[in-house]
């Protein structure tokens, strides 16, 4: 499973998700799913419709659960997670999941993505 993690601002725009998921997938394996934290599922949905990939929604507290490495002071104050995008693939890829490279952002900064694979891709 490689799933892209989705972390991003209220009323980002379709084609900041997209911009945001095209620099993430670079040189990585296609993505199988998407993931964001379930009060931000309905804005990656239309992604999920446009790609034709299913989308997970992953609750506050398994995010809270996972360490990452950026330490994002608004994700965490909203999730107690350094980054939602991250913590998000990770927890939807499943345990012994590893991130295939650091987040990244979309150019206007409204959306940021990473990738990660599961231990069955």
């Amino acid at each position: 499973m490689i799933v892209a993690g989705f972390g991003f601002r209220a009323g980002a725009p379709l084609e900041s998700l997209r911009a945001a998921l095209r620099l993430a997938q670079r040189g990585h394996p296609s993505v199988t799913h998407l993931a964001t934290v379930t009060d931000k599922l309905s804005g990656l949905s239309p992604l999920g419709q446009a790609l034709d990939l299913p989308v997970l929604a992953i609750s506050p507290e398994a995010l809270s659960s996972v360490a990452t490495p950026p330490r994002s002071v608004a994700s965490l104050a909203a999730y107690a997670s350094g980054s939602v995008a991250e913590a998000s693939a990770l927890c939807a890829a499943g345990r012994g999941a590893r991130l295939l490279g650091p987040r990244h952002v979309s150019p206007d900064r409204m959306a940021t993505c990473a990738i990660a694979e599961g231990p069955q891709s």
